[in-house]
């Protein structure tokens, strides 16, 4: 019974990983929170671990979604439109370096002073505003990129900068990285494609770096451990597809006002939780 209850709590992880990991409300926040109130039966240096981990299922969700825009040997594509995607994964690899100087060398700094409730409220918070913010100045706003080709070497880095502000919990890589974008004129669509290709080397990294301070650390996992990972991976994965088809969708037609909405609503209610469970 504690097995399928420990499997259940995997799945329940899966699933707020590949709904939060792409839309705009942050993955690594929504971890933090569901952490606070189900609690899985594994080692801290295994949990440590695992909450980065299970973004592989995620990860893939992407690169078989955009399998053919991603691959430069597609047979199917001519020689400029090759061209045009060794220079996509260019401006990919050099939009991530900002974010991963920086997650390399205070991970471990920041992990011990914000990977808390209080921080993820507030910036959860913040960023809602900042969104609700962005959307009414760029409302009437002509867009100057509308295709993630079109994104010059200039904006991917810039792009790759404001991903940095995502190492603090509870604000989102999505959501830096596209309110980033269309901070810089780039059309939702465009800059939550390129938000995604970002993740791809930004989140194998990440999940590298977590598996080797795990096994540097002398932890082992157990069985049972391992398998709540595959299925959190597994959850995740199934879960971004539905999710990343559908968010595409939705940009097409509407802005990201509501997740600045459901933002500010969340880390109000969060900051209300745990300031009452205090002062019980």
């Amino acid at each position: 019974m504690d097995m399928i209850f420990e499997l259940l709590k995997a799945v329940l992880f899966g699933i707020v990983e590949g709904i939060t990991e792409w839309l705009p409300i942050s993955s690594t926040g929504h971890m933090i929170l569901l952490n606070e109130f189900v609690n899985l039966k594994v080692s801290e240096e295994f949990y440590n671990m695992f909450e980065v981990v299970i973004q592989l299922g995620a990860i893939l969700a992407v690169i078989l979604l955009f399998f053919h825009k991603l691959n430069p040997f597609s047979p199917k594509k001519s020689s400029p439109q090759k061209r045009n995607t060794w220079r996509l994964w260019f401006k990919v690899v050099i939009a991530v370096i900002p974010s991963a100087v920086i997650g390399i060398l205070f991970d471990d700094w920041m992990n011990e002073h914000f990977y808390n409730y209080v921080v993820v409220a507030i910036t959860l918070i913040v960023y809602g505003i900042a969104f609700l913010f962005v959307e009414r100045a760029n409302e009437h706003r002509s867009l100057q990129v509308n295709t993630v080709y079109d994104i010059d070497l200039k904006t991917a880095i810039l792009i790759g900068c404001f991903q940095c502000l995502s190492l603090i919990p509870g604000t989102s890589r999505s959501g830096s990285t596209i309110l980033g974008a269309i901070i810089l004129g780039v059309g939702r669509s465009a800059g939550a494609e390129f938000s995604f290709f970002l993740a791809i080397p930004t989140m194998v990294g990440a999940s590298a770096l977590k598996l080797v301070k795990f096994l540097l650390s002398g932890a082992t996992a157990t069985s049972m451990e391992l398998i709540i990972l595959a299925v959190g991976c597994v959850v995740s994965f199934i879960v971004s597809l539905l999710v990343i088809k559908g968010l595409m969708e939705y940009v097409r037609k509407h802005s990201f006002a509501v997740f600045g909405v459901y933002r500010i609503i969340l880390g109000i209610l969060v900051l209300g939780y745990f300031a009452f469970t205090t002062l019980l």
